[in-house]
């Protein structure tokens, strides 16, 4: 993912997040629906989400230091984290607990229409930046699945976007229809159903994060197309025989960290073992990219 793609599509999700919170506030004051309050803080907690993103990005582009001699690539797998907990924390557990006072204490609603309007013109604003995200992603995704490409990607922002739009467009959806509900039958607790149900999504939304950035932050190897690259381009059957062993790692979304060793053909003179290993080192970067980094460390292989 390039910074400018990513960058647009969190733009995008911040721009519509902050007018949609202010939206969905003024609703819920109006009318004293639980769910639009709910939907309110979750889009409060989806705009601080997104600057929190694009201030990883600014910090992950911080220049490699003594302290930090590999960079501070995996800042934007940090801040990604954070942007987790936040959904966890500020807007899961609040609509749950909210749900739950609502459903015990149930209110009636006043003007309910004035949160059908504010939430369909939400749900137009969500499917905007919805579909930006989509766009930004698909040449990511190629032909896999967005699951897929959700569980594989070494770029978090995207992901995250995908997954926080689509928890808002769900979310938007059961407010609209606790609001619609309570309106046609006349009984308030399934505005408090419908905020229990948005903290539920949300709650999952944030664990499936949760457990992905983790995995990014602890350290994550080359996906299994990438491994069988690198691996392919390491050996040429001539100079290079066969890999003896190999370890990957990203170190940030950009930037993969290779260290190998293999073996080299018998009788050849340093100088040629210098060749093989550059050449091998170019063809690697040339499949894969993102291979930034490359330790190769000849041998000679010995069948133990």
């Amino acid at each position: 993912m390039s910074a400018g793609g990513g960058k647009k599509a969190i733009v995008a999700a911040l721009v519509a997040n902050a007018g949609i919170a202010v939206a969905k506030f003024i609703g819920a004051f109006i009318t004293g629906s639980a769910s639009m309050m709910a939907e309110g803080v979750h889009s409060v907690a989806d705009t601080s989400n997104q600057g929190l993103l694009l201030f990883g990005q600014r910090a992950a582009a911080k220049d490699a230091d003594e302290l930090h001699q590999f960079g501070y690539g995996r800042n934007r797998y940090f801040y990604s984290f954070v942007v987790a907990l936040v959904l966890f924390t500020l807007g899961s557990v609040y609509a749950v607990y909210e749900g739950i006072h609502k459903i015990q204490h149930p209110e009636q609603l006043s003007q309910p229409i004035v949160a059908v309007v504010i939430l369909v013109i939400a749900i137009g604003l969500e499917t905007y930046s919805f579909l930006t995200a989509v766009r930004e992603s698909r040449p990511l995704k190629g032909n896999a699945s967005w699951w897929r490409f959700i569980r594989n990607s070494r770029s978090p922002e995207l992901p995250v976007v995908l997954l926080e739009d689509t928890g808002a467009l769900v979310g938007l959806v059961l407010a609209l229809g606790a609001v619609g509900l309570t309106m046609v039958t006349d009984n308030p607790i399934y505005d408090g159903i419908g905020t229990l149900a948005i903290g539920v999504l949300l709650g999952i939304i944030a664990i499936v994060l949760i457990v992905e950035m983790k995995s990014l932050l602890i350290g994550e190897g080359a996906t299994p197309e990438q491994g069988r690259a690198i691996h392919d381009n390491l050996v040429d059957g001539a100079e290079i025989t066969s890999v003896i062993h190999i370890k990957t790692q990203y170190i940030g979304p950009e930037e993969m960290l290779v260290a190998a060793k293999v073996a080299i053909a018998p009788n050849l003179d340093i100088a040629s073992i210098a060749g093989a290993i550059d050449a091998a080192e170019a063809r690697i970067r040339a499949a894969v990219p993102t291979a930034r980094l490359i330790y190769l460390e000849p041998d000679l292989y010995r069948d133990k």
